[in-house]
């Protein structure tokens, strides 16, 4: 199964927009925002430009793409405010993917806020639990975090707690960071021990997406910042060990580095090359 690579791809214009600018950079999977990742506020939904993305996605052998939820949906929030856009964004998410099934919905499990980070996962079983709609076929990823202040998920024994609390017929998921899990003090320069790890404490079958991004800061930091491939504390070769480790072969890769638009194409085509021993 080949490796799927691709980045993350500005929402303007559209869902057409957006899948032509991945074919432009020669990705095959991406991933976008469903609104604005600081606010909430989201483009009106457009069936037409949602049926023409379609048709090129399966011209130009896109299969699977990420939505990911605004930074501001917090599943674990105690004000009412909150709480209330945190279910509204969700439910209104999940709606509009059930016309775009090659998207998975990747999640911030959120920031316990004081509570406590028991109390702060049961509170996310209850989202969970609550807003998910029966019969969603829609795959709702929860991102690996770095363990900042009180997020939550900053280890795989949290994960587990909250998808074995979830219904089984809420399609679960797991969207690894690189750089969160390194943060977080797992260190993914010995990619394969991470998969291990995971495969011990969640199980492979949970794995659906991959963030891959180098990390500016050390091993177990929990800080959260972000570097191009190979210019972190990560490094270029555990990147290359990562896109071909057998038992995550065929999952989207998405970089999120902080790379302008205009070298992501460079960025793709390295990588790949390095993949397959070409440089």
């Amino acid at each position: 199964m080949g490796v799927k690579i691709g980045c993350h791809i500005p929402a303007a214009g559209g869902y057409t927009a957006m899948v032509e600018r991945a074919l432009s950079i020669g990705a095959d999977t991406f991933q976008y925002f469903t609104r604005n990742p600081r606010g909430g506020a989201v483009r009106a939904y457009d069936e037409a430009d949602m049926r023409q993305a379609l048709q090129k996605m399966r011209a130009g052998n896109i299969e699977v793409v990420v939505a990911h939820a605004p930074y501001t949906l917090n599943p674990c929030a105690i004000h009412a405010r909150a709480q209330e856009f945190a279910q509204y964004a969700f439910r209104d998410d999940l709606q509009k993917l059930q016309a775009f099934p090659q998207a998975m919905y990747n999640l911030h499990p959120g920031c316990h806020v004081g509570q406590g980070i028991e109390a702060g996962l049961d509170r996310l079983v209850e989202f969970l639990r609550e807003n998910v709609p029966e019969g969603c076929e829609t795959t709702i990823l929860l991102e690996t975090m770095a363990g900042k202040g009180s997020e939550l998920c900053g280890d795989f024994a949290q994960l587990r707690y909250v998808i074995d609390r979830v219904e089984s017929s809420v399609r679960i998921g797991v969207c690894l960071d690189t750089c969160h899990v390194f943060d977080a003090g797992y260190d993914v320069r010995d990619f394969g021990a991470v998969v291990d790890a995971f495969e011990r404490e969640i199980g492979i079958a949970r794995l659906k997406a991959i963030h891959i991004n180098d990390s500016m800061n050390p091993l177990g930091s929990r800080k959260d910042r972000h570097a191009r491939l190979g210019e972190g504390q990560i490094g270029w070769d555990a990147f290359v060990a990562i896109a071909r480790e057998e038992r995550v072969a065929g999952l989207p890769l998405i970089l999120e580095t902080p790379t302008p638009f205009e070298e992501r194409a460079e960025e793709i085509a390295h990588l790949r090359a390095a993949v397959a021993g070409i440089n």
